[in-house]
């Protein structure tokens, strides 16, 4: 596989990581504030990316902000 290809399928992985996260995050506030369960303010979040044909696991962790949640 040239370096081309490999940035190429790696961008295209992680546009639809950043696109279909994005959505289910909004989608999960929304169902929380309709509840009732989201107070306002920010919510802790945190993704792990597991690659388990070479044995990597990557975790990312932070806070997002709530306030304008729909």
């Amino acid at each position: 596989m040239s370096d081309d290809d490999f940035n190429m399928s790696m961008r295209k992985f992680l546009k639809q990581v950043g696109v279909t996260s994005q959505q289910e995050i909004e989608k999960a506030l929304r169902d929380a504030k309709a509840s009732g369960k989201l107070a306002g303010g920010s919510v802790r979040a945190r993704m792990v990316l597991t690659i388990e044909d070479i044995g990597m696991t990557h975790t990312v962790e932070g806070d997002i902000k709530t306030g304008g949640a729909a």
